[in-house]
């Protein structure tokens, strides 16, 4: 297993939709398990491939406590069953020490495969239903920061660029 860079925002990079993944392979679950080796590492609850830069629909997550509830999902699809939103605060590994409110559906339906190619449809909300719509906006070249006001997007892309700083690395450049 492998700690992958993560990629931060604003690299445009976090803006590739990504491709369905056509064969469900050791390939695929070398990657899975360097994705989770990643997430954890980085003390997250949820990683689409998308972050670390592999443009596959591709989910990793992990909600419990001991980090002993690995969930997979591949090829996903979110539908919700609510109109009902809420609002929850937010994070993103690829935004680091930035949370803010994000108003979501609070139960939806997902339909994916899991590591071994075994369907998945299951009724979901609260936690596992937003982290799942979040990580579902990666895949489709959405930030959570998208959904907040332009005064907020530009705060979190400078409080990323200090972080950054902060940790020694270059962040990328701009681009337009």
């Amino acid at each position: 297993m492998a700690l992958l860079p993560i990629l931060s925002y604003p690299d445009p990079r976090l803006r590739t939709i990504a491709e369905p993944v056509k064969d469900v392979n050791d390939e695929i679950r070398v990657l899975i398990d360097d994705m989770f080796e990643t997430m954890y590492d980085a003390q997250g609850i949820g990683l689409a491939a998308t972050q670390v830069d592999r443009h596959i629909q591709l989910i990793v997550m992990d909600l419990s406590e001991d980090k002993n509830e690995p969930m997979v999902f591949i090829n996903p699809k979110v539908t919700p069953l609510i109109e009902d939103k809420k609002p929850y605060e937010e994070g993103c590994l690829s935004v680091p020490d930035v949370y803010d409110k994000v108003e979501r559906p609070t139960k939806v339906r997902i339909e994916a495969l899991d590591a071994d190619g075994q369907k998945i449809d299951k009724e979901v909300e609260g936690l596992l239903a937003v982290c799942i719509q979040h990580e579902m906006d990666h895949l489709n070249g959405v930030i959570f920061v998208d959904y907040l006001s332009r005064l907020k997007q530009t705060r979190a892309r400078d409080k990323v660029r200090k972080v950054i700083k902060a940790r020694g690395k270059q962040p990328q450049p701009v681009k337009r």
